[in-house]
Formats: structure tokens, sequence, C-alpha cells
């Protein structure tokens, strides 16, 4: 599974952004997000906020779970009491054949186009069906997924105020230190 990490400020601006990749089953711990849709990771997130600021007053968690789908990634969320957000991409592998989103939107496109719209849906609804298991690199909202996610931003979030704590940083200022990095990077081997 693919994860992009983001954590947004109170103005919407990215304070900090990481990509990785799982190290549980077999993971190598980098990121294997499509070549056509990396660009678009920054923007699935950005959209999400919208989602994000709705499901906030209906929740008194600070752990949101998954709040949107963008075809086959998902967006979770975890607020802070100072309105920053935690933003987790999550990518599961891609299915038989090496489809990613775009390669699974591509198909289903052009096998309705060509007029064999049945097998074009029968091909989706296998590849989701390949990822009915339990693991959590096969199901992203599996609750064994979903307590994993919500311990890596527990701990990302200790380590946050830890950083935020320095008489040096300032209110929706970016987070540079590479401890941070690397400790954000620890959490994601640990649990993700």
């Amino acid at each position: 599974m693919s994860y992009y990490f983001v954590i947004v400020g109170t103005q919407d601006n990215p304070l900090f952004e990481y990509e990785f990749g799982t190290s549980k089953q077999g993971g190598d711990g980098f990121a294997h997000f499509a070549e056509q849709t990396k660009h678009l990771n920054q923007f699935i997130l950005h959209a999400s906020l919208d989602i994000v600021e709705e499901v906030q007053w209906t929740n008194s968690q600070m752990y949101l779970k998954v709040v949107d789908k963008f075809f086959n990634s998902y967006v979770s969320c975890f607020m802070t009491g100072g309105n920053v957000k935690f933003l987790l991409l999550h990518q599961p592998p891609s299915s038989i054949g090496g489809l990613g989103a775009a390669g699974t939107v591509a198909s289903a496109t052009t096998a309705g186009a060509g007029g064999a719209a049945g097998s074009g849906i029968a091909g989706l609804a296998s590849a989701t069906a390949t990822r009915s298991s339990t693991s959590i690199g096969a199901n992203p909202t599996s609750p064994q997924t979903e307590e994993a996610v919500k311990n890596f931003f527990l701990e990302v979030y200790e380590n946050y105020v830890k950083a935020i704590m320095s008489p040096f940083y300032k209110v929706n200022m970016e987070i540079r230190s590479p401890v941070f990095r690397s400790r954000v990077a620890a959490a994601g081997r640990k649990y993700l």
C-alpha cells in the first residue's frame, strides 16, 4: 500500500509532506503511486478539505477515519485541537495487471466506449473482490487498517506537539525538522 501524508495548517497551507509505502507484509517502504496519478495526490487531499470541514462538526473525536474516496484512493483525517489537519492518502496495491486509479478508469471508459461494457464492469467488480481480505494492505476500510492508521496519527500527533513547542516555531510555519521527518517515517514503518 502506498501512503501520502500531509499536515495542513489553519489557513489550509501545507506544513509537512511525506510519501512512503508499507513496510508490512513484504513491502519495501517505498510509495508505488502510478506515475500518471502521482501529481494528483496534493489535489486529492486539498479537495477533501471541504469534506473534512463538514465532518469535523458532526464528530467529537479527533480521529475522523476515512472521510473521502477518490477512485481507489482513500483519505483519512485526524484533527488537532488547534484546527490543524493530518491527512493520509492511502492507496491499496494495484489489482492484477498493474492497473492503478487512472488505469482502472481508462479500462472502464474504453470498455464502455467499445460496446463491451459488461467486461469493464466485471473487471472492476473482480478487482474490488480481490481486496475483500482483512489484511491492512488489502482493505483500507477494515477495522485493522483503521486501528493502524489511528495509531500512526496518534504517534505523529505526539511528535507534532513536541515540534511546535519549540520557541522558534510560529503558527502555520512549515515543519522542516529532519528529526520530525525521521519520526514520521518510523511511525509509518511501525504501524503501516
